[in-house]
């Protein structure tokens, strides 16, 4: 008799603690919407549930509190609070994130050095005579740009500052001018050398080298289909991408001008991505290579000077504390989460909502979709990947991983999660792409054109994100060759 009262206060304490992981979540998007900064919002509910959780739950618990505790997570909150010691100082001692404030200096570096504005009026003159031509020399130079800086904020603002003004000059059409701006300069959040990717290989417990060399076909990819779609605009829709009233005929002279300002910027990145695919050096240690090439290259431009090194210092530090304040705050605010049971009530929740495993995965990408509608991608990042973690390593994925991938399946669903996050950049109400660019546009511009223009790159993200479902290979085939090599 005693056992079935156990039993039925059990399953009164599940019931109970469901509603409370889904009120935790319900508070804390309710906080950022009342403009509460994203850490001390983690922190104040991770607070208030916990001292809710020991005061008032935990009494009530006592009694029966091993078995309750064994029953439901199999460890107890001793256990539990061993790991506390993760919310500060295993973060700081985690030597996969040294690449953080490394390739964030590598990015504002480069912002600051000039060349990306020499890339724009060379392949400007390149691209003049071609319908969208601007529209396209942008694109390129904002995958360049990804490919070397990795930092969002900068090259939006960067590829506004430069394009969006010639665009309007040459009677560009509101939404495909803001579009094409705003979609290029997240193209940094996916290809390597990522910020993104270094905080999932830190949370998903992966080679940050594996997560790099994964990601390069599917950014590609998805740089392919914007490049495409522009063109293709430009063919359909010439009256809104015109051509420039000043293009010049394509010379020796100009192609050697493209040449020069695009070489330096394709060394850089060979040199971080080239070590870490040659085995020369790890993503750490090439993070601090990628610092002090872009380092060299604003030297070399002649536009270094002590003012923009310690502007660029400044700034890395803001970014970094930034990452490392919400990521000690989203431990707590996990470690809150997983005693009320969190992560086996959203494990349960997943798991029971479909057979086929890949179903699951669509699900799991369909949520993260719809929760970059509301939140950031760093939250996502560190709050959702861990708890998703044990769903993806349950699951019976056939992925090929070439005889070298440790866990393919996982980095596999950590580009898709990759490239689903891209889209948080551009979908209201919380897109920082739109309002990076909105923060530098010209005057005559809306945030409704702004909206406009960006749903075909949103919906070329979900184009893009659907080959990489499909074919996973895209995503495991190089970390193998890689390190098989």
């Amino acid at each position: 008799m005693i056992e079935m009262h156990l039993l039925s206060y059990l399953g009164m304490i599940m019931d109970l603690n469901q509603w409370l992981v889904l009120i935790i979540f319900l508070v804390f998007i309710f906080m950022l919407f009342r403009g509460i900064p994203v850490a001390f919002a983690l922190v104040g509910v991770a607070l208030i549930f916990g001292v809710f959780a020991e005061f008032i739950l935990d009494p009530a618990r006592k009694i029966i509190n091993e078995y309750i505790e064994f029953k439901r997570t199999g460890i107890t909150y001793v256990k539990l609070g061993a790991n506390a010691g993760r919310f500060f100082g295993g973060i700081i001692k985690n030597p996969v994130l040294v690449a953080l404030p490394m390739f964030i200096f590598m990015g504002l570096m480069l912002d600051q050095s000039g060349v990306a504005q020499r890339m724009m009026k060379s392949m400007q003159l390149l691209f003049g005579a071609l319908k969208g031509g601007l529209a396209l020399t942008v694109m390129l130079i904002g995958i360049i740009l990804a490919a070397s800086t990795g930092v969002i904020g900068a090259s939006v603002v960067l590829l506004g500052v430069m394009g969006l003004p010639a665009m309007m000059e040459q009677s560009y059409a509101k939404p495909i001018a803001t579009g094409t701006i705003a979609a290029s300069g997240t193209l940094g959040i996916l290809i390597p050398p990522s910020i993104m990717l270094v905080i999932m290989s830190d949370q998903l417990a992966i080679s940050l080298g594996d997560l790099f060399m994964g990601a390069l076909f599917p950014g590609l990819i998805l740089g392919a289909l914007y490049v495409l779609y522009i063109v293709i605009y430009g063919v359909f829709r010439p009256n809104e991408m015109p051509l420039a009233l000043n293009a010049e005929p394509v010379t020796i002279k100009v192609i050697g001008e493209v040449g020069l300002s695009v070489i330096p910027p394709m060394l850089l990145i060979f040199l971080v991505l080239g070590s870490i695919f040659f085995g020369l050096a790890t993503p750490t240690e090439a993070s601090g290579l990628g610092a002090a090439g872009a380092t060299i290259l604003a030297f070399i431009s002649k536009n270094l000077s002590l003012k923009i090194f310690k502007d660029v210092m400044r700034q890395t530090l803001n970014t970094s504390g930034y990452i490392v304040g919400i990521f000690i705050a989203a431990n707590f605010f996990a470690f809150i989460l997983r005693r009320y049971g969190g992560d086996e009530i959203i494990e349960n929740l997943v798991l029971g909502s479909f057979d086929d495993p890949y179903m699951v995965i669509a699900f799991i990408l369909f949520i993260i979709f719809l929760l970059g509608f509301l939140l950031d991608w760093i939250e996502i990042t560190l709050i959702i990947m861990p708890l998703m973690l044990p769903v993806i390593l349950g699951l019976d994925l056939s992925i090929e991983n070439f005889g070298v991938v440790d866990d393919p399946s996982v980095v596999w669903f950590a580009i898709l999660v990759a490239v689903t996050l891209q889209t948080s950049f551009l979908t209201p109400p919380v897109g920082f792409a739109l309002f990076y660019l909105r923060g530098v546009c010209p005057p005559g511009i809306s945030l409704g054109d702004i909206y406009k223009g960006v749903v075909p790159f949103v919906v070329l993200q979900l184009l893009g994100l659907s080959i990489v479902f499909a074919y996973p290979t895209l995503t495991t085939w190089l970390p193998a060759m890689a390190y098989g090599n």
